[in-house]
């Protein structure tokens, strides 16, 4: 669930954007995620576990400058493309400085003596690759059907959900997954 919240403003922000203008959902966005960055800062967590979370705030505070500087961008059509695309570049990013930002999540449901271990490191790999992985494509897709059927919200919806959703079952069942070959395997 730890996951669930650190995506808590894209979320929102994805809900709120179908109701209000791009320039609002974009405030709505950074408010939410600066408060959560704030929050969290504030109950002791360290940089390494909100990676998503300073990342939302620097995607939101550019596109709340953006939106409320040219409000009528031809890129607010493709929002919600580029909120997926910006969500793959940091984890590609994270991956690329290699501290995939699963990492830091990770580290605060288990042990240290678990976190210290290479396979720790692997699993941690692969989810934030498949996150990255998922991202792309849901943002890829998203912008192209956005150019060349941007009426068809019932698909843009099913995209934006499974952009979300294949990462966190994968995430949930990977894990346990390796656990339970590294106990038969003892």
């Amino acid at each position: 669930m730890n996951y669930l919240k650190s995506f808590l403003p894209w979320i929102i922000f994805a809900i709120v954007s179908t109701q209000a203008g791009w320039q609002w959902s974009a405030l709505v966005g950074l408010v939410l995620a600066g408060g959560l960055l704030t929050l969290e800062r504030g109950r002791g967590k360290g940089w390494d576990t909100l990676f998503i979370e300073v990342s939302a705030t620097a995607f939101f505070a550019g596109l709340s400058i953006w939106a409320f500087n040219d409000p009528g961008s031809p890129a607010r059509d493709y929002v919600g493309a580029l909120t997926d695309l910006w969500l793959a570049l940091t984890a590609w990013g994270s991956i690329l400085a290699r501290h995939p930002f699963t990492l830091g999540i990770a580290k605060t449901m288990v042990s240290p003596e678990v976190t210290a271990t290479a396979v720790f490191r692997r699993v941690n790999l692969v989810l934030t690759t498949v996150w990255a992985a998922s991202f792309t494509v849901a943002g890829l897709a998203e912008a192209v059907l956005l150019h060349y059927a941007p009426h068809a919200t019932a698909a843009l919806v099913v995209l934006k959900v499974l952009g979300f959703a294949v990462p966190i079952s994968f995430t949930v069942r990977y894990p346990r997954a390796v656990r339970a070959r590294a106990q038969k395997a003892v």
